[in-house]
């Protein structure tokens, strides 16, 4: 472990939702791994509305070990809200996202720690050998990641997996919707991110039962399609709804000086020989129209959403911590030199 990374604090953010077969042993193995890096770490384990006995594990877990965090929300938002709540509460210098299930090894910590000390802002992990059903989990996995590297410009292998190293001020700064958290990568790329990845072990699922499925392809696949969106054209919708709104218009701009030249010049009752012409021009003015509408009210409401406070995608029941109330100490008239932080100590806040 060399010098830079000794002095780091490490933030683990675990979604969890009914992992009672699970989560004792994925603690157990976590706390094992991370105990022999020799760096101050906290352990978020953020229950994402679990109906069995995953809250009750949780709390003994908490209850034994200072470093346990335990986010819990009200209900079942989904892991993309559960890890935005986990990114939110931690306070590490180091953010690492991993799945609750046992299929990331604990083991691997220290590569993405490795790596991230070389300078990246984000390390993605990557399921080489992957363990899961053909059909209904690689087959699509590798359609979907193939479209999105495609799309998005970084020749990722696996965006799919959770198990993903951040530097804070890069992943705070991203709110996650829908299945948006697959593609954490992308987003970050728009901020000039630097990004690589590393080979993961990926276990078969021993206990629990999988929350995962082919229903989820089609939601991934449409989240595509926002992707590239947001990437290419969040700031200027204009020129995505302008392009096409030129598009229909040009043919419907020919077709009706061609409609006008036979009326007025030929004197031809365009009506009966060219009826569907005229109804051709008609649809593609209106269509023209209704592109450039919403461009205009796009470029409105993304400069609203960019000057606005941006509202969170969860409600919290309850959070558990023992961090020290740094909320009620003053805040320090001059900054604090980096080497003065005390671990998991936000500085002004």
């Amino acid at each position: 472990m060399n010098d830079r990374q000794s002095g780091q604090t490490i933030s683990i953010v675990v979604p969890l939702y009914n992992e009672q077969e699970s989560v004792r042993l994925l603690y157990t193995r976590l706390s094992e791994a991370l105990s022999r890096l020799k760096q101050a770490y906290e352990l978020i384990f953020v229950d994402d509305g679990s109906r069995d006995q995953t809250p009750g594990i949780l709390d003994e877990i908490y209850e034994k070990d200072s470093r346990v965090c335990i986010v819990r929300l009200r209900r079942n938002f989904g892991q993309a809200a559960a890890l935005q709540a986990g990114f939110d509460f931690c306070q590490g210098d180091i953010i690492i996202s991993m799945d609750g299930d046992l299929q990331h090894d604990p083991e691997d910590i220290p590569q993405f720690l490795n790596k991230m000390a070389e300078g990246y802002d984000i390390v993605s992990g990557w399921r080489v050998a992957r363990k899961d059903p053909w059909l209904t989990r690689r087959l699509p996995s590798r359609v979907a990641n193939w479209l999105m590297a495609k799309l998005s410009g970084i020749p990722l292998h696996d965006f799919g997996t959770t198990f993903k190293a951040y530097r804070p001020e890069i992943i705070q700064n991203i709110q996650l919707y829908g299945e948006l958290h697959r593609f954490i990568p992308a987003l970050a790329s728009w901020s000039g991110a630097t990004i690589t990845e590393i080979p993961i072990k990926n276990a078969i699922r021993e206990k629990g039962r999988s929350h995962y499925g082919l229903s989820r392809t089609v939601r991934v696949l449409l989240d595509l399609i926002s992707i590239k969106f947001l990437l290419d054209y969040s700031t200027r919708p204009l020129h995505f709804f302008g392009l096409l709104s030129l598009l229909s218009l040009g043919p419907g701009t020919v077709i009706g000086f061609f409609l006008l030249y036979e009326k007025l010049f030929l004197r031809k009752e365009i009506m009966f020989e060219h009826g569907p012409l005229i109804f051709a021009a008609v649809l593609f003015f209106l269509a023209g129209i209704q592109f450039l509408s919403v461009g205009l009210i796009g470029e409105m409401l993304s400069r609203t959403y960019y000057e606005s406070q941006k509202k969170p995608i969860y409600t919290l029941r309850e959070t558990k911590s023992r961090r020290r109330e740094a909320a009620l100490r003053p805040e320090p008239k001059e900054a604090v030199p980096a080497a003065g932080r005390q671990p998991f100590e936000r500085i002004g806040k």
